[in-house]
């Protein structure tokens, strides 16, 4: 048993390590007070925490230009001002497109999820309800969108 426990112990490291680099400490202390944004800004995160295919990063990207590798178990946040946002979920050769409509002041939450249907993985994109969200995101750690 001894045996096994050390390749897997090795596996979770590199799973945990794998995709976008972490932000600052400080900066995701402040994601996840879960501030509102202004008036005239919209806040949404991204978060990947489901254990299929933990050891491979969804690469996601955003209309608007921001993009990041979620690993097992991270999340992105980005503000903005308010309009439809086009959420893109990349896993092998396969793309999985999201929307999500955001208004002025209001934040919301979009859980990513990689499932093996089908003889290669796929991306799933949904939006979840703030407390689904929220919930994730404190038990998760922030990573820098490129």
């Amino acid at each position: 048993m001894r045996r096994l426990s050390l390749p897997l112990s090795v596996l979770l490291l590199v799973g945990a390590c794998a995709g976008s680099p972490s932000a600052p400490r400080q900066a995701d202390q402040q994601a996840k007070r879960f501030d509102q944004p202004p008036p005239d800004r919209g806040a949404l995160y991204v978060y990947r925490s489901g254990l299929m295919g933990m050891m491979r990063p969804l690469d996601i990207s955003l209309a608007g230009g921001a993009s990041a590798q979620l690993g097992y178990n991270t999340f992105i946040r980005v503000e903005g001002p308010p309009s439809q946002i086009d959420i893109v979920c990349k896993v092998a050769d396969n793309t999985t497109n999201g929307q999500v409509q955001i208004q002025g002041g209001q934040t919301r939450y979009v859980e990513v999820l990689m499932n093996a249907w089908g003889w290669s993985p796929n991306c799933e994109v949904a939006e979840v309800p703030p407390d689904q969200g929220q919930v994730a995101v404190r038990s998760a750690r922030r990573v820098e969108p490129q």
